[in-house]
């Protein structure tokens, strides 16, 4: 790392995270679960395989559309077990709590933490709770942890990837980054921009049992689609060709990333899995991720490739080539 200090660019979930993460904890930590480098760890117990996975969620503003800290933590940590194909079970909830927060709001955080669980049909088991002096931290901050089982015959990981394999996702990008955004920096719009937020379980399950030879899942959180696929490609030693014209991004999501000067493919998502899978099931697995609500604008945005390993394209719509590199710098700070 070039910095002698921690700054905002190392929580982008960019390249400056990755370099944090290998260059101080995976060094420190390392063992062969960390070092897989996935949404979530799986464990051999007696009775199966178990995933864990822990997350914390330091969002700014706490309440925005389509969602708030407390159920973006659900959702969050819920969806990091889905993406090794778990089916979750389990959360634990630790918060941070700065003097002064509104009771009033801490109960509508928790409500809708609770009613996210019920939706998801998981159980929020344990937890625990500090509270720091006014300035001490801003507002609320919650950490969570989650478990789930992994079914016999699933196998997923960042590492699957093959050359050949179609790319898919279930909606529009950038949908979670800029609600948070135009929210915080009370910016309107014709239309308000709500985020996409929401427990994926339903969706991968339902994915799952219609094709078992889902090599990838990943959910495009800090840093976008772009990073996520920069960390596949990587994982896998793979390159992968994005189509321009596919990428779903809705209007109103790219009309403010244009007049912000964001890019859409890095802007971060809440309710999104990107799936790499043999292109012979790819249709039939977009139907049944079609056929579910969070699901409806499912498509295709590109392929596996074996060139340039490690490595991930566009194809422009004037049909050009150009990279798509990991995000670099802050571009959206405190998102998640």
């Amino acid at each position: 790392m070039d910095s002698l200090s921690i700054q905002l660019d190392h929580g982008s979930g960019g390249r400056a995270t990755h370099e944090l993460v290998n260059e101080v904890f995976a060094e420190a930590f390392n063992n062969r679960f960390l070092l897989e480098m996935n949404d979530s760890a799986l464990v051999e117990v007696e009775g199966g395989r178990v995933a864990m996975t822990t997350d914390s969620y330091v969002v700014d503003p706490i309440i925005f559309p389509g969602g708030n800290i407390g159920s973006l933590a659900v959702h969050g940590t819920i969806n990091d077990l889905c993406m090794r194909g778990a089916r979750p079970m389990y959360l634990t909830a630790g918060f941070i709590l700065e003097e002064g927060l509104p009771l009033e709001t801490l109960r509508e955080i928790v409500e809708s933490m609770a009613a996210a669980a019920r939706e998801a049909n998981v159980l929020i088991i344990a937890g625990d709770t500090k509270v720091v002096p006014r300035g001490k931290a801003d507002k609320i901050f919650i950490n969570t942890a989650g478990i789930g089982m992994v079914p016999d015959g699933i196998n997923i990981g960042g590492h699957n990837a093959r050359p050949g394999d179609a790319v898919l996702i279930n909606g529009t990008i950038g949908d979670h980054g800029m609600a948070v955004l135009c929210k915080r920096e009370g910016l309107a719009f014709e239309n308000e921009i709500v985020s996409d937020s929401g427990s994926l379980n339903g969706l991968v399950q339902a994915m799952l049992n219609s094709c078992r030879q889902i090599g990838v899942l990943r959910d495009p959180t800090r840093g976008g689609v772009a990073t996520t696929l920069n960390e596949i490609a990587q994982q896998s030693d793979v390159g992968i060709q994005l189509d321009e014209e596919s990428l779903p991004v809705r209007e109103d999501v790219a009309g403010a990333c244009e007049i912000l000067g964001l890019d859409p493919l890095y802007v971060a998502n809440e309710g999104k899995v990107l799936v790499c899978l043999p292109q012979h099931a790819a249709q039939e697995v977009l139907e049944v991720m079609r056929s579910h609500p969070l699901g409806r604008a499912a498509c295709k945005i590109g392929e596996v490739v074996a060139g340039e390993p490690g490595r991930v394209f566009m194809k422009t719509r004037i049909g050009g080539l150009r990279l798509v590199d990991m995000l670099r710098g802050e571009q959206l700070p405190r998102i998640c």
